[in-house]
């Protein structure tokens, strides 16, 4: 299946603003926030004020106001929610990942990148030492709906960046390191999955969605089935 991220923007639903604002979806607009100056779009102090606010908003509504002038802000913004659907299993299916992986990333005191448009493969090993390694799956295409990432950190740094509609869970640990994967679910039930499996031996491994990429092909399939709900209500 190939998955492209959205750039379309979509109407809020009715609603949406009136809800009470979680930690997550303040960590969301923060995230933005921090994007938006790394971009040089807002200001140091512009962007210290509008964390300020988003710290103390409490509903969506306040949230949106701080990044309605991004390009952030003109993707599809939806509250954190898991009501209506079925989380993806912390471990993946049995069987369903070769122990041999498709690609192997290395880094010994160096840097290795891998992003833009390319297909991810079922497993994949991630190794920094004294170095960094870099996974962007933001562009990728999924040709399958799971995908394995081994990361294994010595002194070194893995990061891995996932679109932020599709579900991203993580099994792993540090010795006088950080292993960090922000769990995230889609609520599509066909959405890839990607697990991060690791260690981090006095060194860093975070997973995380980049926010404001997603896979356009997820999005594609929620509109037909409305579409096809539609039409049978209306062919009554």
């Amino acid at each position: 299946m190939d998955l492209q991220k959205h750039t379309e923007p979509r109407a809020p639903e009715a609603g949406v603003s009136e809800l009470r604002a979680s930690d997550a979806d303040r960590d969301r607009v923060a995230d933005l926030l921090r994007e938006a100056l790394a971009e040089g779009r807002l200001t140091p102090d512009e962007h210290a004020e509008r964390v300020e606010g988003v710290l103390s908003a409490k509903t969506v509504g306040e949230l949106e106001v701080f990044v309605r002038d991004l390009p952030a802000g003109h993707q599809s913004y939806r509250p954190h929610t898991t009501r209506g659907y079925t989380p993806a299993p912390n471990r993946p299916t049995p069987g369903a990942i070769p122990m041999d992986p498709d690609e192997n990333v290395v880094a010994v005191f160096s840097s290795a990148v891998r992003k833009g448009r390319w297909r991810a493969g079922r497993r994949m090993h991630a190794y920094a030492v004294f170095g960094s390694v870099e996974i962007d799956l933001s562009e990728a295409i999924f040709e399958y709906q799971q995908v394995v990432i081994k990361a294994i950190s010595v002194f070194g740094n893995v990061e891995i960046r996932v679109p932020e509609n599709i579900s991203l869970r993580g099994t792993g640990g540090g010795v006088l390191g950080n292993f960090e994967v922000s769990t995230l679910d889609s609520g599509e039930p066909d959405a890839p999955v990607v697990y991060v499996d690791g260690l981090a031996i006095l060194g860093n491994v975070e997973a995380k969605p980049k926010r404001g990429r997603m896979i356009e092909d997820i999005l594609d399939r929620v509109s037909r089935k409305v579409d096809r709900s539609l039409r049978k209500h209306l062919d009554r």
